[in-house]
């Protein structure tokens, strides 16, 4: 496996108890992941540390072969890490101008921005709200703008927590057929979710949190 990431020896603690001790945690370059574990486990701890949003220890860190650290965080994962959240933050602009704004805040040209706008619009299936207000937005709506926004930054490891939590019906099922696209595309993706579905994915891995250590499942059998 072509390793993204990979962490030696990781442990974060809260107040007197140890919440993580993971010894090992490798991610491989263009690969799905699922993250389970009892509510209270450290899920949501262990994808804020990988977003750089909270502080851990760690003996040896290496992204993209490269020796860096998770506090402070390095500004090699800062560009190349994007962290989505259950309840995506929406700026009152217009649904394209929230999926811009990473790539204008990072200095790319006004044109460039607006071509991976319409092309990460389409691909989401949302061009009928493209001029739209995202605090009118559904759920599931909010979910693929989200990802669209998350896409067009071209993340090495993009990181969702409970992408579909709280969504049924059509819009579940839309959210969940844009995860193999992601993948698809390059990008290792992190899951940390309950969806049965999305851990049924095929060339999904899951890794579970138990006591704070981590335990890796064997690889769903890939569609024939």
């Amino acid at each position: 496996m072509d390793e993204l990431l990979s962490i030696q020896r990781l442990q974060k603690n809260f107040h007197e108890r140890r919440l993580l001790d993971i010894e090992d945690l490798a991610i491989g370059q263009s690969r799905a992941y699922v993250l389970t574990g009892a509510n209270g486990s450290g899920k949501s701890t262990l994808m804020r540390i990988l977003a750089g949003l909270e502080s851990a220890d760690a003996a040896d860190v290496r992204f993209m072969g490269q020796s860096v650290n998770l506090s402070p965080y390095s500004r090699t994962m800062r560009d190349a890490v994007v962290y989505v959240h259950q309840h995506p933050v929406m700026f009152s602009t217009s649904v394209a101008e929230n999926i811009g704004y990473g790539l204008s805040v990072r200095g790319v040209p006004k044109k460039i921005v607006e071509e991976k706008v319409e092309e990460a619009i389409a691909w989401a299936g949302i061009a009928h709200l493209r001029n739209n207000v995202p605090n009118y937005l559904s759920g599931g709506e909010k979910q693929r703008v989200a990802l669209a926004r998350a896409r067009v930054l071209s993340p090495k490891l993009l990181l969702l927590d409970e992408p579909t939590a709280n969504l049924d019906g059509a819009a579940r099922e839309q959210v969940i057929a844009l995860i193999p696209a992601l993948v698809g595309e390059g990008s290792s993706v992190i899951m940390a979710c309950h969806d049965r579905d999305l851990i049924a994915l095929p060339g999904v891995q899951r890794l579970k949190i138990r006591d704070g250590r981590l335990e890796v499942r064997q690889i769903n059998a890939s569609a024939q």
